[in-house]
């Protein structure tokens, strides 16, 4: 494909909202309740572990299975389980909840120590048993990550900072506040599982964490720094894999594949933290921003926090709120209410008035193709739109829909505003109901 021969991938440069940048992280007061989702990661649900009336301490997990993509969860207030219920995700979703009571004295499992770690399996096991998934994006359970079918072949690990969608700063402040955590977190990686290169990717807009981290890591040859450049989607895996590395993952491959292993920010600066602590997964450091706050902040609550609680401690809404997202504007998923809790691999809430989420007028096609100058993988969005008008599997497969990432650039490009992302979503679930 042409995108292989570009120095540097297409995307689109959007407004970065970057207001909370400099805002130091708030710990926010325990709720009164928290509702955990039995499933908040990629892959199989977990059973509840607990029952109604039954009292639980931080840290205590309440929540596993058996089957092999999952992870447990863990309870991030001290209480009285008032239930397991019925529940449906952000994202449609249905599956049980735990729902705790808080009791406000936040007593921490007798279980919670640092874990003892002499080998690669060991450290495996910890990063399964502290409950950790991915926190920057779709949510897949770390430990699976970083068991590579060919981990002899992986020689690069990519430390994503790059934080390209606008508003969110919480991974900023990652880097700012936690850079020791973060650092602590690559050595045991590397130490693990015998990486000697890493990367540690920030978008320009940053200078200060990049300053910082070349500055913490002057004096080691195994880890650089890489600046760049501020367009969106420059924190997207295949992104950022290519920046980087120049290396293309092909399409139906996983980044391991080419050697390299994708890691957020905030991902390994908890295992830098964990392994020191033993504390799980139980608290998230969220940005809460959007026109219709009004005071936007950088939080860290605990998983399970209502985000009307979330928006209540960031002083209420400004005003009416017509749009309420988990993530940023780019790929955010819109929630129902804020009743929504808040789950592990959720990086923001985003409250947004009528202004800014009324629809645009959709109009025809002019066949300017500004979408595909826009899209990374130069995809043709415009032809994948016609080809599922028809119904035309076999030509949505010839378009490489399936390389699609969702990112979004194509219908923030296109000046007819229509919504090419959502169809191309229709059409990679068109070719898996075929393949079907």
């Amino acid at each position: 494909m042409a995108y292989f021969k570009k120095k540097h991938l297409s995307g689109v440069h959007v407004v970065h909202h970057k207001e909370t940048a400099e805002l130091e992280s708030v710990v926010m007061p325990t709720p009164a309740r928290v509702v955990l989702p039995l499933i908040q990661h990629m892959g199989s649900p977990c059973d509840a572990l607990v029952k109604k009336g039954d009292t639980v301490k931080v840290g205590q997990r309440i929540a596993d299975t058996d089957k092999f993509l999952s992870v447990p969860i863990h309870a991030s207030v001290s209480g009285t389980v008032s239930g397991v219920e019925d529940f449906v995700a952000s994202n449609g979703t249905k599956t049980k909840a735990i729902v705790i009571d808080a009791d406000g004295e936040q007593t921490v499992d007798e279980s919670i120590k640092p874990p003892v770690i002499g080998s690669r399996e060991d450290f495996l096991h910890a990063v399964r048993a502290s409950g950790l998934t991915g926190l920057g994006g779709a949510g897949f359970p770390t430990f699976i990550k970083l068991s590579p079918k060919n981990p002899d072949e992986v020689d690069t690990l990519v430390i994503n900072s790059a934080e390209c969608e606008p508003y969110i700063t919480s991974d900023y402040r990652e880097c700012m506040e936690n850079s020791g955590d973060v650092l602590d977190g690559i050595r045991a990686v590397q130490k693990y599982l015998g990486i000697h290169k890493v990367i540690i990717a920030i978008e320009n807009n940053k200078p200060k964490a990049i300053e910082l981290f070349k500055k913490q890591t002057n004096d080691d040859s195994e880890i650089t720094v890489h600046t760049l450049s501020s367009k969106y989607p420059q924190g997207a895996e295949k992104v950022i894999i290519y920046e980087t590395t120049g290396r293309v993952v092909p399409e139906g491959k996983l980044p391991a594949d080419v050697g390299v292993i994708v890691m957020n920010v905030s991902t390994i600066s908890f295992i830098g933290k964990y392994l020191k602590t033993g504390m799980p997964l139980i608290t998230k450091k969220i940005t809460v921003a959007g026109s219709a706050i009004k005071d936007p902040k950088n939080i860290i609550a605990a998983i399970g926090t209502p985000i009307k609680d979330l928006v209540e401690f960031c002083g209420g809404y400004n005003g009416e709120c017509a749009k309420i997202l988990m993530g940023g504007p780019m790929m955010g998923i819109a929630v129902t209410d804020d009743d929504q809790p808040l789950i592990k691999n959720n990086n923001a809430i985003l409250a947004l008035d009528k202004a800014h989420t009324d629809p645009p007028k959709t109009t025809a096609c002019i066949r300017c193709g500004r979408c595909v100058r826009a899209c990374p993988f130069s995809l043709m969005p415009a032809a994948i739109e016609r080809a599922f008008d028809m119904q035309d599997v076999e030509s949505l497969q010839k378009l490489k829909v399936m390389n699609c990432m969702e990112c979004g650039c194509c219908s923030f490009s296109c000046p007819a505003k229509r919504d090419l992302v959502g169809v191309n979503r229709l059409s990679k679930k068109m070719v898996r109901a075929a393949k079907r």
